[in-house]
Order: C-alpha cells, then sequence, then structure tokens
C-alpha cells in the first residue's frame, strides 16, 4: 500500500494553522476507507474512459473587430495556470479581422501552445474579454463541474494528452485542433466525485493561498525594515569601495573553453533574488593566480551586473560553499565581499539585497538596450555603514525575519507537494474518495 492510500483529509493539517485544515464533509470523508467496499465499488464503476466531446461542446463566438472600439486582450498561461491579461487593443490598431469572446465559466486552450499545457476553465466573474481565433471556448454538458474541470487541466496528465492531440512540423507550428482536442479519451468521474474531488482540492489551495499570502507579507514587512535599517542617517555615509571589496569577474573567452585548470564558475544565469540556481553550471580555464582572483568564498554575494530586463539587473544571491572549491565567477557578476573589521558577510547581503530592492542598481546602471552597473559605478555607490557591533544586530534582526519568510514559503510548497500527490491519486483512483451523494 502507497503511503498516498493511508492519508485522510485530516492528516493535511499543518501544525501552525489548524483553523485552515481541510474540512471533512461528514461521515463519509475519509480518503481511504476500507470498509465501505460496496460503495466504493459505486464510484469506481461510474468512471469509465470517454471522449471529451461527452462533456464538452465547441462554443466559439467570433466578433467582427471594429476600428472604433477597444477590446481587453487574454491569453492562457501553460501548464494550467490561468489566464493572461494582456493590455487592451485598439481596433484600429490590430491586424485581426475577427476576435473570440472569452466568456466566463467556459474551458479555453490555446491551439498553438496547448502542448505546453496551455489550458483553463475562465473564472465564473470575467470581465469581457476577447483573444485570437487561436483561443476556442468550449461549454460543460450537464454531467461535467468545470471547476473539476480547471483542476484537470493544472495536471500532468491534461497536458500530456495535449501534447499527443498536437499535429504539425515542429515546436510553434504545432496545433491543437478543436475536433481533435475533442476526441481526446480520458477517464472521468461521475458528477458527485467530481464535485468531491473540486471540494477536496479546492480546501487544499485555500490552505496555499493563506500562506503565500502570509509569506507575500511577511515579505513586505521584511522589505520594509532592510530599508530602514540600511538608509539610518545615524550610520555614516561612506562610498561603496570603503565598505565592501568589489571585484568584476573574467571574461569568457574560446582560448578558455579547455584547459589545464578547468574551473567551474558562475553566470548572470546562475542569480536570482535571493538563491542561486547551480542546475547548470559552467567551466573555464583559470590558472592557480586567477583562482585566487576571482574564487568564491563563503559569504561572498554575487550581483548580476548587467540584462537586458532591467528587473534583473543588481539582483544579488550570497555564496554559501554550495560546490567544493573552487569555483570562480564571470564578468556578468560582481562579487561583493566584507573587508575585515569594516563590514560582516550578513551585512553586506542585506545591503546589497536593499539596493535592489530599493532599485539603486537600477538607478546606477547605465546603457539602453542592455543596462550595467559596471565596477566603477558599484564602487561609486553610497552606504550607510554602522559599526560592526551594529552591523551584527541589523544582520540577526533581518536574518530572523528571513527565516520566518522562508519557512513560510517552505511550508507552502509542501503542501503543494501534497496537493499533487492527493490530485494524481485521486485521479488514478489509488486514494478512494467516495461522493456525498453516491448515487451515481
Amino acid at each position: 500500500m502507497s503511503d498516498w492510500q493511508q492519508i485522510s483529509l485530516g492528516d493535511l493539517e499543518t501544525p501552525v494553522r489548524r483553523e485552515v485544515a481541510v474540512p471533512l464533509q461528514g461521515s463519509g470523508a475519509s480518503m481511504s476507507d476500507t470498509t465501505g467496499h460496496n460503495d466504493a465499488a459505486l464510484v469506481q464503476n461510474g468512471w469509465t474512459p470517454s471522449p471529451l466531446a461527452r462533456f464538452l461542446t465547441l462554443n466559439v463566438e467570433s466578433v467582427e473587430v471594429d476600428p472604433d472600439q477597444s477590446y481587453p486582450i487574454v491569453g492562457v498561461l501553460n501548464r494550467g495556470r490561468g489566464l493572461l491579461f494582456r493590455d487592451p487593443v485598439a481596433g484600429s490598431s490590430t491586424s485581426y479581422k475577427k476576435l473570440n469572446r472569452i466568456r466566463p465559466g467556459v474551458l479555453v486552450y490555446s491551439r498553438l501552445k496547448a502542448f505546453e499545457g496551455a489550458i483553463t476553465v475562465t473564472p465564473g466573474d470575467l470581465p469581457e474579454s476577447f483573444a485570437s481565433q487561436e483561443f476556442p471556448t468550449f461549454a460543460f454538458s450537464s454531467e461535467a463541474d468545470p471547476d473539476f474541470f480547471r483542476i484537470l487541466a493544472t495536471t500532468q496528465r491534461m497536458w500530456a494528452a495535449l501534447q499527443g492531440a498536437s499535429k504539425g512540423m515542429g515546436g510553434r507550428r504545432e496545433r491543437v485542433k478543436p475536433v481533435d482536442f475533442l476526441t481526446i479519451v480520458m477517464e472521468i468521474p461521475p458528477l458527485p466525485v467530481q464535485q468531491r474531488i473540486v471540494e477536496v482540492i479546492d480546501a487544499v489551495d485555500a490552505q496555499i493561498a493563506a500562506l503565500d499570502a502570509e509569506a507575500d507579507a511577511l515579505r513586505d514587512v521584511l522589505r520594509r525594515l532592510r530599508a530602514d535599517l540600511m538608509t539610518d542617517g545615524s550610520a555614516d555615509e561612506v562610498l561603496a569601495d570603503e565598505a565592501f571589496d568589489i571585484t568584476m569577474g573574467r571574461q569568457r573567452s574560446p582560448q578558455r573553453a579547455s584547459g589545464p585548470h578547468m574551473t567551474p564558475y558562475l553566470r548572470s544565469a546562475n542569480v536570482g533574488y535571493g538563491t542561486l540556481d547551480l542546475s547548470d553550471v559552467l567551466e573555464m580555464d583559470f590558472n592557480p593566480s586567477e583562482r585566487e582572483t576571482f574564487g568564491l568564498r563563503y559569504g561572498d554575494v554575487l550581483v548580476s551586473e548587467g540584462s537586458a530586463s532591467e528587473t534583473a539587473v543588481g539582483m544579488p544571491a550570497m555564496w554559501r560553499d554550495e560546490i567544493p572549491a573552487p569555483v570562480c565567477f564571470q564578468n556578468t557578476l560582481l562579487r561583493y565581499r566584507a573587508i575585515q573589521g569594516v563590514s560582516i558577510p550578513a551585512f553586506v547581503k542585506h545591503w546589497c539585497l536593499w539596493a535592489y530592492e530599493s532599485g539603486k542598481f537600477r538607478e546606477v546602471a547605465g546603457g539602453t538596450n542592455i543596462k550595467h552597473i559596471g565596477s566603477r559605478r558599484a564602487l561609486g555607490m553610497r552606504v550607510r555603514l554602522p559599526h560592526v557591533t551594529d552591523q551584527e544586530r541589523i544582520a540577526a534582526e533581518l536574518d530572523s525575519m528571513s527565516e520566518v519568510v522562508a519557512a513560510t514559503r517552505a511550508e507552502a510548497a509542501r503542501l503543494r507537494e501534497v496537493r499533487a500527490g492527493l490530485l494524481a491519486g485521486l485521479l488514478d483512483r489509488t486514494i478512494d474518495i467516495k461522493s456525498a451523494d453516491l448515487g451515481v
């Protein structure tokens, strides 16, 4: 028996938020009830492989584009993540002769990006919206719960089915035609079971949303506190090169692609907002002297030096010896290192985070299409530099709040994993669920 088969709805409670635990729906709500064999058999017998045409009807409403009108435009995000709301388009500025009206409570997908899981069910309160004719819409039959299909759109099984229905020659030329979509065969439970699954998953989703909202609120408080502490007028103002040891990395070159001292190095693609992505770390030749100059030490802060995207300029993350030394860095990054007796690594980290959050890095960056901070401008930035003992106090306060934010994010991530396993188990019936109304 799998672990999932032993999970009850009550087990989805988290120890810190029992008031938003998944509610039990009557005495028959257990996910694993081995005593109700007859009831379970009724539910199992209702699952029959059927084409989607049994549950959905093509229901496209096209409108002629009026050059004197403005049209609120939507798209569909991949992996079943819902609608993408775009800026309204003036009828006089578009080449489209017709647009599809996207109504509330319909299933819609992108014919062009269906293979990426660009499918969703529109919310019931969707305001007037339109999309190109690459977005067919479907009405639901009386055997279908729209919210169940909204949840189904977030699953790997739906994305795989769309990939299988894609036709065309390569990548972006592939499309899923409505007629092919409706012939996809899936096991869909009876309506009462659909509704019961929606109750369970929506309860978990509500808890995830509450955790996300709490984490966002804590993050905002953390940012305000960091801004207050980093701009405290009681601290002396100095140039950045007096507070930190700032170095730009070494330039990549073809002749360094091989050599006797191949060394892992980080580049801007590895640095995010407070995080490092080490899934794709490249190597190039750094001789022993260069390893000394460009080598990373625990507590160094790496800052993205430039990017075509303004939001990426100045993104900082601390290095914590995630990869055994030696590890170096490229000139798409600036390395901020604490100076003994002047600054401490944790304060350097929080100052760089503040400089990114406040837009100070972007303010000093030069360039038109691609913004660059550059070592000269980085060295010339102004820093409110408290005494080292005050830096330790400030860093401890900010680190403590950062840990609370991280713990809340981790709790939400754990619950997302629970949701994914729970939904997969419900859909492949390794987890039994009884409908509130077993008249199936």
